[in-house]
């Protein structure tokens, strides 16, 4: 009985060891879990690709908020100077309001010339000769006045027009939009004017 045992015992052990000998050798990754599948070369750099992204304490975590913020300010200042709607911030986005710059670029407007001419009767108040001072106030008076009516027109014209093209839509905002930009000199709008004086949007 005793020879019989052992040789049984060493068949045992021996068929492991030729099964094993039998399969190719291959060699697990070290990033994939025990008892599953080696992953492809991509999905190990996406992995590895994503863990490089994640932050790993709330310093980092705030850096990167930062760097973020910093690219999409910089993505609306390029935006505002060449008018692309993707970019632009929320109080300047849209159909309607692109139509209210557009409406404002295209006219002369008193109010542009404001800060000029604010400039020039500030100079005049300056000299005390005779009824100078007179006729500074009264300078004032007609500048103030037709900034209020040209900025009047502009606005019940810009109402009927908003109407017009956008019967459906919500008008809310649009007119002071526009008059707040009109009150601005041309060259210094942003978004940049993206329509020439006399072209009608």
């Amino acid at each position: 009985m005793g020879p019989v045992f052992r040789s049984r015992s060493k068949e045992e052990q021996a068929a492991p060891a030729k099964a094993t000998a039998a399969e190719p050798q291959q060699p697990r990754d070290p990033q994939a879990p025990k008892g599953r599948p080696t992953p492809k070369r991509s999905e190990a750099q996406s992995q590895r690709r994503s863990l490089a992204k994640t932050p790993t304490n709330r310093k980092e975590a705030a850096r990167r908020q930062r760097e973020a913020r910093r690219a999409d300010l910089a993505r609306q200042r390029e935006a505002l100077a060449n008018g692309d709607e993707r970019y632009l911030p929320v109080r300047d986005k849209g159909p309607i309001r692109r139509f209210a710059r557009d409406f404002v670029d295209s006219r002369f407007v008193v109010a542009e010339f404001f800060l000029p001419m604010a400039v020039v009767i500030l100079v005049l108040s300056m000299i005390q000769a005779g009824a100078m001072q007179s006729y500074v106030l009264l300078l004032w008076m007609v500048v103030i006045l037709m900034i209020v009516m040209n900025s009047v027109i502009i606005g019940i014209q810009l109402k009927r027009q908003l109407r017009k093209r956008f019967p459906d839509e919500n008008l809310r905002g649009a007119v002071p939009y526009a008059l707040m930009r009109s009150l601005q000199m041309r060259r210094l709008r942003l978004p940049k004017p993206q329509v020439k004086r006399g072209e009608r949007p």
